[in-house]
């Protein structure tokens, strides 16, 4: 299992503890650090079920500054997923991408169901 995250983010720090609590194994990714790509991006949202809209850090500061509110719903989903490609911080965390899931943020009850 591979847990991406950014270590001064407090949701990954919660996401964090309650992995260590619950004893599961996982591999770290520091995602300002090493940012995913384009097509582990497409594979993650293909796999995860979810609104590629999901995938972005809607309350991070570039997200803001780049004004993507406004601009998403005019992009195509390849330009949405290469836009993430560019920088980490524009992609919601933490991630848990599995074998067969990928979950994208931290809700503990729905990590709880599916982990």
């Amino acid at each position: 299992m591979l847990f991406i995250y950014y270590p001064k983010c407090s949701t990954c720090q919660k996401a964090k503890k309650w992995l260590d609590g619950h004893n599961l194994e996982y591999t770290q990714r520091h995602i300002a650090e090493n940012n995913p790509s384009y097509e582990e991006l497409k594979e993650w949202h293909q796999k995860s079920g979810l609104a590629l809209k999901k995938f972005f850090n809607t309350s991070g500061l570039i997200y803001k500054e780049m004004e993507l509110k406004n601009k998403l719903s005019l992009m195509s989903e390849e330009e949405q997923l290469k836009l993430l490609a560019t920088n980490g911080m524009l992609v919601k965390r933490p991630i848990i991408v599995s074998n067969d899931k990928v979950l994208v943020g931290f809700k503990e009850n729905e990590w709880e169901e599916l982990l």
